[in-house]
């Protein structure tokens, strides 16, 4: 994908972007798509998104999960086709004490008519809520 994005990334012809555009919003209206790949296109030229895809893919932080010390959420979409949901969970899972939260979608990205979107933020709530009643049991 990475060779791809060098190829074909800056060009007028957007299939190389679209490419990318289909996995990271595949519940996208037309519009969102062609958004998503005129920022593409914007916002980078084709080598940076060829070092930024091949850096990516070379980045592993497996090693360091078990050294996190902070509470931790992880949410997932379930069928997301750049990450697959297993990742989320060996993420989670090897966090001391960090909780998973599986989201409804299709979207690696959200989008304004998300199924998850209500959930997404009622997750982040509670979960703030905990960090705040938790850090008020260890004040004197």
């Amino acid at each position: 994908m990475a060779t791809l994005a060098r190829l074909g990334w800056g060009t007028d012809n957007p299939a190389f972007r679209q490419m990318f555009t289909s996995l990271f919003l595949p519940g996208g209206t037309k519009e969102q798509a062609d958004w998503f790949n005129e920022m593409e296109r914007r916002s980078a030229s084709p080598e940076c998104a060829y070092r930024y895809l091949k850096v990516c893919g070379e980045i592993d932080v497996r090693p360091l999960l078990a050294d996190v010390a902070v509470p931790t959420l992880v949410m997932h979409v379930r069928d997301d086709a750049v990450v697959p949901m297993k990742v989320g969970r060996e993420m989670a899972a090897g966090i001391p004490g960090a909780r998973f939260v599986a989201l409804e979608g299709r979207n690696h990205l959200f989008l304004e008519q998300e199924p998850a979107g209500e959930r997404f933020f009622e997750e982040i709530e509670f979960f703030l809520g905990e960090q705040k009643v938790s850090s008020n049991v260890h004040q004197p």
